[in-house]
């Protein structure tokens, strides 16, 4: 493994700092069933707060990503990729092979002490999930949230975990002092489907649950509703039942984001339909014949659904019980090509 490469992103050249050293690596196994067939790759890191490449076409500058390599085992996942700079499998070892930076929450309190930090928005949950199951053992958020509260500064939080209701308590207190924004992610509510594509994630459910929980403490919560999976997620009545649902959750806006195969994901995903639905196989090859994402035409077609949907549920930034949180700016227009790849 290239662990001295141990990055958010790609090498850029030899005068690139090596972020870890070949000792700070422990390697773990945990013989309890939600736990079963994962190695965990504990890191000391040497730095944790990351400039996102291309900053000026997203709608943050800044990440924290406590973990690398994700048990949701999403069979979409653009962060699937990511693995191959480490040498490992960018499959079944993504959704085994876990990092976990353990010194994250002491790096994070550092660098906002910093002089050189300015208190920028801070984004978690960009790569891979921070509520991912070994958060349950590792517990790197609630020290993040912690150092973040104790700055003041603006951070958000993209999920599918559920257990973020555990530092609901930290959250209100951080959302007092600053500007805090939480999504959760909802693609569809098709049971059948989240138990292929999604299998290590909670239920939608219960992921709606988790915005209906916040909302009802007075913590305002969005739905990234992603990814809307061609032929499979995208039926007018699925794209109805999944609207109607994150409205009655109480959800404060509904971001949708068509599904996109950047590469290493797009290899699994294809070898994932052409096992599950191979009569799908030539109608994904033409529609993502240009690349990673499908046709505008598509996007539009499904962004201009789901907002009028979310106009007949009464879905918005203006619902009863909203809190303070950071604007997105997909909220109330289609969200540009360029921007999906750092929001699932």
């Amino acid at each position: 493994m290239r662990w001295e490469n141990l990055s958010d992103g790609p090498r850029r050249g030899a005068a690139d700092p090596a972020l870890f050293g070949a000792d700070a690596v422990t390697t773990r196994t945990f013989d309890t069933p939600e736990f079963r067939g994962i190695t965990f790759h504990e890191i000391r890191a040497r730095s944790i707060v990351n400039r996102v490449p291309g900053a000026s076409r997203m709608p943050f500058e800044w990440t924290v990503n406590p973990y690398r390599g994700c048990t949701h085992a999403c069979v979409y996942c653009f962060a699937r990729k990511t693995h191959s700079y480490l040498d490992l499998d960018t499959g079944l070892g993504f959704d085994s092979q876990i990092v976990v930076k353990v010194n994250a929450p002491e790096l994070l309190r550092r660098r906002l002490a910093s002089p050189s930090w300015h208190g920028e928005h801070i984004a978690m949950g960009t790569n891979v999930d921070c509520y991912q199951r070994a958060e349950g053992r590792y517990g790197l958020m609630p020290g993040i949230i912690e150092a973040l509260r104790d700055r003041a500064n603006p951070f958000s939080i993209l999920t599918k975990g559920t257990l973020i209701l555990r530092d609901l308590d930290l959250l209100r207190q951080a959302a007092a002092v600053t500007d805090v924004g939480i999504s959760v992610s909802v693609g569809f509510v098709d049971e059948q489907l989240w138990r292929t594509v999604e299998p290590g994630t909670p239920a939608p459910g219960r992921r709606l649950e988790v915005v209906r929980t916040l909302s009802a403490h007075g913590i305002g919560c969005g739905v990234l509703m992603a990814p809307v999976i061609p032929f499979l997620g995208d039926h007018p009545d699925q794209l109805r039942a999944t609207v109607r649902a994150i409205a009655e959750a109480g959800a404060t806006s509904v971001t949708p984001l068509v599904l996109h195969l950047r590469p290493g994901a797009r290899e699994w995903f294809m070898a994932w339909l052409a096992r599950h639905h191979p009569h799908l196989v030539r109608r994904y090859e033409r529609l993502y014949v240009d690349g990673a994402y499908a046709p505008k035409w598509y996007q539009r077609r499904i962004t201009r659904h789901v907002h009028d949907l979310a106009r007949e549920f009464g879905i918005g930034p203006s619902r009863a019980g909203a809190a303070r949180r950071i604007p997105e700016p997909q909220e109330t227009a289609p969200a540009p090509a360029a921007t999906q790849l750092t929001l699932l």
